[in-house]
């Protein structure tokens, strides 16, 4: 049990000093890609601070695999250096036996990254797309989804128009017992419209089967209520405006995923890449877990051997490899070619079954 508390100290405080060197890192990176970003004349140093504190947790978040194999390789490196890995052998310890404790270090790193972290890395990331939206386009997202269905807002010359629909086909582009409620520059109400279903087409949306109430009129809005077969309404919207406006599934916090991902499917659009990344994020710690074997299978060996350069070559590689096939399969899960399930937990798998084999290798021949 002593042995075990010593690599688990010594292993959390590799993790973490990687952690922070990597986070001054891109802190300065990301601190030049948003002055290039932005024009300075209109966001002062402090604004370009603030939006790189925003910016900076996502981009860690999204390599905490990346850092935790560079964390491994440097405690066996470090271990191997000072003869503590030959003390251990020579204790009657093996090497998985000694691999319990980093094991199980990284699985609670993966665990608290995805109960506490994820929730404060969604929370920057939406606050960041908001702040760089009002600096580059004075507007922030022109959709929400509730639980009365969702919300859409579109403006022009003649004022702002605010569209509400029980749902809608995958793409957002087709709207179903819809209403819009019409503004005009001043704020007052001009015009209402309710339509048993509206498509967006070219500049416009195309309403059938519609009622509009007239307020800007003289007399009983409906007593003079017109009833319509098909009706236009001007919109500047398209079809990648309204995707956009959905954000990232990386911007909702896990623990509200799983609500946001009913009240989308109920509104009528796919949430094939929310399920996907609700997937990923539960296995993060199995994922953080192979990494730590990959980063043992070639590095726990005495440097007398030698080789040790092409060793550490190796791990990084094979690491790296496995983190870009983790982000291929997730892309294969959101685009439908495999199912969600296995696009989240093969990687993780396969990387400890494949780790796991060269240990067995390494100890048995």
């Amino acid at each position: 049990m002593i042995l075990h508390n010593y690599f688990a100290r010594r292993f959390l405080f590799v993790f973490l000093a990687v952690f922070t060197v990597f986070l001054g890192i891109f802190i300065l990176l990301d601190m030049v890609e948003q002055i290039r970003k932005f024009d300075s004349d209109s966001v002062g140093f402090v604004e370009i601070i603030k939006l790189t504190l925003l910016n900076v947790p996502q981009g860690l978040y999204r390599i905490l695999p990346l850092i935790m194999i560079l964390a491994t390789v440097t405690l066996f490196l470090t271990l191997a250096r000072t003869s503590e890995l030959v003390v251990t052998r020579a204790a009657g310890r093996s090497a998985l036996k000694a691999l319990i404790a980093p094991v199980i270090v990284a699985l609670l790193i993966g665990g608290f990254s995805v109960a506490v972290l994820n929730p404060i890395v969604a929370a920057t990331s939406k606050q960041y797309e908001i702040s760089a939206n009002r600096h580059q386009q004075g507007a922030s997202s022109t959709l929400s989804i509730s639980r009365e269905g969702l919300w859409l807002r579109q403006g022009g010359p003649e004022g702002q128009t605010v569209i509400r629909a029980l749902r809608s086909n995958l793409d957002g582009t087709e709207l179903y017992n819809v209403s819009f409620l019409g503004f005009g520059p001043t704020g007052a109400p001009r015009y209402r419209v309710e339509a048993a279903s509206a498509e967006l087409t070219a500049g416009a949306w195309s309403l059938r089967d519609a009622k509009q109430w007239r307020f800007d009129a003289t007399g009983n809005p409906e007593r003079n209520a017109t009833q319509l077969d098909r009706l236009t309404i001007p919109s500047e919207l398209t079809l990648d405006q309204i995707r956009d406006s959905f954000g990232t599934p990386a911007s909702i916090p896990v623990w509200e995923l799983s609500g946001f991902i009913d009240q989308l499917e109920r509104a009528g659009f796919s949430a094939r890449s929310h399920r996907v990344w609700l997937q990923m994020e539960l296995a993060l710690p199995l994922m953080m877990a192979a990494m730590v074997l990959i980063g043992a299978g070639f590095t726990m060996r005495h440097t007398r051997f030698g080789r040790t350069g092409t060793m550490v070559l190796s791990a990084l590689l094979l690491g790296f490899a496995m983190y870009f096939i983790r982000n291929f399969a997730q892309i294969l899960g959101e685009s439908g070619r495999i199912p969600v399930m296995l696009a989240a937990w093969s990687p993780p798998v396969a990387a400890i079954l494949l780790s796991l084999g060269i240990l067995l290798n390494l100890e048995d021949g």
